[in-house]
């Protein structure tokens, strides 16, 4: 009766505000009591405890099933005025279309279908790597374990089948991957688009495969299953669960009961034949007393577990007190006093590649502190993040070829050449506790648009990762337009919550670093060059942190020139060029970040700008000129793709020289005085 009263729950949700998706959620409800009453280790009185297991709804258009659970099982936030909210006009509801993680009782936000996959993948991977660094002898003080619930969706979408290889290889025994089974997407049945077989895949990816052929109503079955998966010694497990989606309507096992409330009739059918007055909703009656009975002792239950818990890491910090002192500081998620003193003070004087000056602001930092996890998609040679003595997340019995081996307690990810499982995963590795684990993730600035979609997901997470952007420019050069970023940048500065962060030199560059692990709300972007760039003599490592600020400053100026990233120096040989040939007095802008700049008083904006004086402002970066119209009135910048030439070529071949600026420059003011129009135009010079 319980799966029946739920069942008819979800129905009843979807109707009152005539949408949602129930069919999958009633499909599934077995599998959420064998879950949340039989298998899952948790406290709803004390959801952010830390050693609890976690929970990733993939498939989160089934979101209705979370929130009901959340609901039965006692979470104090999810009462029943707020279950009632789901497609509410509500504001505070807790209940949106697909889960939030700023929600009590939810790990991560799920929403383009198979990020949770591989941020599920994230969240095992942190506990492997916890487990592996304070574990000790009679101490599990970390031995959670993570459910990720699926369906057919998502194991078609290109980012979960990239995080499930790397999990197979990775050997991660505590992560499970339930899969509601029901062959129904939005089209329609899945024999349209699939004939594979999954539990062959599964295996071939290295992972245990268990099968459940009565998903709707085999509970025993299914707790059976999740147990064995819960106990597994070398893989990770993937119970396949055969359901029904929109089991007892009269739409069950059609696509129709995807994404659209239940016919009417059809749920009073459904009543009927399973002896609830046809006549009643459950949401307006609010009896769910039965179902409320079944669950109650689940919090006391979790509270017990925490206390035990608590107790044991008591006795822990007392056995091996330094350990204890330093988890004690991860699970506050405090960075450790004075990391800013072990980021090196000078940086090299000479023509320096910022990838470079990145990694050696960096790598001090994850040589000496466990909260840093690097990883790089395959390119380790070329971001310059192979910090000293570092040592690889690897299963600890794995011999590769090339002797790159390592063990749990690494903290250099190998992800191999999977950018989109690379940053979705690291999702995950943040959002097992805020601050206890900082991912860093690497690689080329144009292979980030594979990846974009999970960058995304971190910044609507607040997650704070830092993804380190290399090559950034057509100065990368030989590779070609395939490999130069010219429209990407507008994207990420476009991308809320995201700092977007394109340093000049090796100043700038350790700025950029300070700004990010400073920066506790949201994902960082520090993109750098491929190629030497000089170091500037005004450029300010403190003042990165303001967005934008005054490099060369005229008081009476003719002129202001921005610069940027790679392209910053042009902006300084410009002005001089400007001043000593024709006579102009220029000021010049160094512009790192568009947000933080945004985030500055608008006293401050205008001073660095000062456009409202009437100073015309140019700015210069062989990017797409996209965005820089709100700053400034021209730009000299791409207007294609790139080309494949050595990197003082490409530059030269669009125009990127100090001469040819310069007459673009004095050109355009030319037109000024006689076109006073374009004061009021934004022009691509």
């Amino acid at each position: 009766m319980i799966l029946k009263t739920f069942r008819v729950l979800i129905a009843d949700l979807c109707a009152q505000f005539k949408g949602g998706h129930p069919g999958g959620a009633m499909g599934m409800a077995a599998i959420g009591v064998a879950l949340w009453k039989y298998t899952m280790r948790y406290a709803p009185h004390s959801p952010g405890w830390f050693n609890r297991d976690r929970f990733v709804l993939s498939n989160g258009h089934t979101c209705l099933f979370q929130y009901s659970f959340l609901h039965l099982t006692g979470y104090p936030d999810m009462d029943w005025e707020q279950l009632k909210s789901y497609h509410s006009d509500r504001a505070d509801a807790l209940c949106p279309g697909h889960p939030e993680r700023e929600h009590e009782g939810i790990e991560v936000t799920t929403g383009p279908l198979g990020q949770g996959v591989a941020n599920a993948v994230g969240l095992a991977m942190a506990t492997k790597h916890l487990m592996g660094t304070y574990n000790q002898p009679g101490f599990e003080v970390v031995n959670n374990h993570t459910w990720c619930m699926v369906g057919d969706a998502c194991l078609q979408e290109g980012v979960a089948l990239e995080a499930i290889s790397l999990a197979g290889h990775l050997k991660l025994n505590n992560l499970t991957i339930m899969y509601d089974n029901n062959q129904v997407t939005c089209d329609g049945s899945v024999d349209m688009t699939n004939t594979e077989d999954i539990n062959a895949k599964m295996r071939a990816c290295n992972w245990d495969v268990i099968d459940v052929q009565d998903g709707c109503y085999d509970i025993d079955g299914i707790v059976a299953a999740l147990k064995k998966a819960r106990s597994s010694q070398n893989k990770p497990t993937f119970v396949n669960i055969r359901t029904i989606i929109g089991v007892g309507s009269s739409v069950a096992g059609d696509a129709v009961a995807h994404g659209v409330a239940l016919p009417a009739d059809g749920v009073k059918a459904m009543k009927e034949m399973w002896g609830f007055d046809p006549e009643k909703s459950i949401v307006e009656s609010g009896d769910l007393t039965q179902m409320r009975d079944f669950f109650e002792e689940l919090p006391e239950r979790g509270e017990n577990w925490v206390a035990e818990w608590e107790e044991r890491v008591a006795s822990y910090k007392k056995q091996h007190p330094k350990l204890g002192k330093e988890l004690e500081a991860r699970m506050k998620g405090d960075l450790p006093l004075g990391w800013e003193d072990v980021i090196p003070a000078k940086l090299p004087d000479g023509p320096t590649a910022t990838r470079k000056s990145s990694g050696l602001t960096f790598n001090p930092l994850a040589e000496r502190y466990n909260t840093f996890m690097v990883g790089t998609a395959d390119l380790s040679p070329s971001v310059n993040l192979m910090y000293e003595n570092k040592n690889a997340f690897q299963h600890p019995e794995l011999r590769t070829t090339c002797g790159i081996n390592g063990d749990y307690t690494g903290r250099y990810i190998h992800f191999g050449v999977r950018e989109h499982a690379m940053c979705a995963i690291s999702n995950g590795l943040a959002a097992f506790s805020p601050g206890t684990i900082i991912p860093v993730t690497s690689s080329f600035f144009m292979f980030y648009l594979y990846a974009a979609p999970a960058v995304r997901m971190g910044a609507l997470q607040s997650l704070q990762v830092i993804h380190v952007a290399t090559h950034d420019s057509i100065g990368m050069g030989e590779d070609g337009p395939t490999h130069q970023p010219v429209e990407l940048a507008a994207l990420f500065r476009a991308m809320p919550k995201i700092l977007y962060m394109r340093p000049g030199d090796s100043k700038e560059t350790a700025g950029a670093w300070e700004v990010a692990l400073r920066y506790r709300d949201g994902p960082s972007m520090i993109s750098t060059s491929r190629h030497g760039l000089p170091q500037l003599k005004t450029t300010k490592r403190d003042l990165v942190a303001k967005g934008a600020y005054v490099l060369e400053e005229e008081e009476h100026a003719d002129l202001t020139l921005m610069g940027v990233g790679a392209e910053l120096n042009f902006a300084v040989n410009v002005a001089e060029e400007l001043r000593s040939k024709h006579g102009l007095k220029v000021r010049v802008v160094s512009f790192p970040c568009y947000r933080l700049f945004e985030q500055q008083s608008t006293e401050y904006r205008r001073k660095i700008l000062r456009r409202h004086e009437g100073i015309p402002a140019v700015m210069i970066e062989a990017y797409m000129a996209f965005g820089w119209e709100r700053y400034a009135d021209a730009a000299i910048c791409m207007k294609s793709f790139g080309h494949s030439l050595p990197s003082k070529l490409a530059y030269k071949h669009f125009g990127f020289e100090t001469g040819s600026m310069t007459g673009k420059v004095l050109d355009y003011l030319e037109r000024r005085k006689s076109d006073p129009l374009l004061e009021r135009e934004f022009v691509e010079l």
